[in-house]
């Protein structure tokens, strides 16, 4: 079970005491956790919805973003805002982008890109509410989690000492295959949105990939947590896209 509280204390705010240090395999094998920690924030956050449903939904949608960012502690928009400064400020080269992602400060593009981010998470989440469809919650932080799972799979770890370097040589590939094949599976719940959100999903990720490969030969922990955000906002908002014309 050890995997298992590692990712929940890495992904979340709650606070966990694990009972010793653990080893790189460890480490790795918790990665396979992380849609199950996805999954856990989103039916804590579809819980909220359903108790918040008197409220008037602009405030019920406000609420339930700032759990959402609290209950992560904002980790992914850091990588979201790291990666947006990076790609702008490093002018096409690779060593200056991993310098600028290696930067604690946040520049004006970073904060354009918490802005835009947060701002379509916001509209997607009280649109959700408003139209009865609050159980889509629960699907969006599963899928985003496993984007690391596909990252560290198929696109080699730029950073030689970085924490996923390790995750990358460790994790148990099959297992891990099965775990993305189960998540994407989830969406056909939605029968033609599901298939549109996974095209979109899987779209978005080979874009992204691309775009890593070619500016940095791979990917970092910034760019991971990118992605997440990058692609959680593209499935609410192509969700609710498709509603008003399937």
């Amino acid at each position: 079970m050890l995997p298992f509280w590692i990712a929940l204390q890495f992904l979340t705010v709650i606070p966990i005491q694990l009972s010793r240090v653990p080893n790189q395999a460890e480490n790795a094998r918790s990665v396979l956790y992380y849609p199950l920690i996805g999954l856990m924030i989103g039916l804590i956050l579809y819980a909220f919805g359903i108790l918040l449903s008197p409220v008037p939904h602009l405030l019920s949608a406000s609420l339930i973003w700032l759990i959402w960012i609290w209950l992560t502690g904002g980790l992914h928009l850091d990588g979201l805002a790291d990666t947006a400064d990076a790609w702008v400020g490093g002018f096409g080269n690779k060593q200056r982008t991993l310098e600028i992602m290696k930067d604690p400060s946040c520049g004006p593009i970073g904060v354009l890109s918490l802005i835009v981010v947060c701002l379509l998470k916001f509209v997607c989440i009280y649109l959700l509410l408003e139209q009865n469809l609050t159980l889509f919650l629960i699907f969006v932080p599963m899928v985003g989690r496993v984007v690391p799972l596909i990252l560290l799979l198929t696109t080699p770890y730029v950073r030689e000492k970085g924490l996923g370097r390790h995750l990358a040589d460790y994790l148990p590939r099959p297992f891990a295959w099965i775990m993305v094949l189960m998540v994407l599976v989830s969406l056909f719940y939605w029968k033609l949105h599901g298939i549109f959100i996974l095209l979109v999903f899987v779209l978005g990720l080979v874009y992204l990939r691309h775009v890593f490969i070619k500016r940095i030969d791979g990917i970092t922990g910034d760019t991971i947590g990118a992605s997440m955000e990058l692609l959680e906002t593209a499935v609410l908002l192509s969700f609710i896209l498709v509603g008003f014309y399937l």
